[in-house]
């Protein structure tokens, strides 16, 4: 789960493995994959970090090679 801001200030979660897609249009706009569309405060930068940290701590993703190449030497 990230944890986001909507236009009017109010912070919620959102699972992230629901999201599609991120853009911004100018303000940043998801995507989820039933459709439906929510625009937040953070931009489109913070909320993929957001969702790449969310990931890795589920372990969908790993590290960036060089961090894993890095702890084996």
């Amino acid at each position: 789960m990230i944890t986001l801001t909507r236009l009017n200030g109010k912070i919620f979660t959102l699972n992230a493995l629901y999201i599609e897609q991120v853009e911004a249009f100018p303000d940043t706009t998801i995507t989820l994959t039933n459709g439906k569309k929510i625009v937040v405060r953070e931009s489109v930068k913070d909320v993929v970090e957001l969702v790449t940290h969310f990931y890795r701590q589920i372990s969908v993703i790993g590290l960036p090679r060089e961090v894993e190449g890095s702890n084996s030497e």
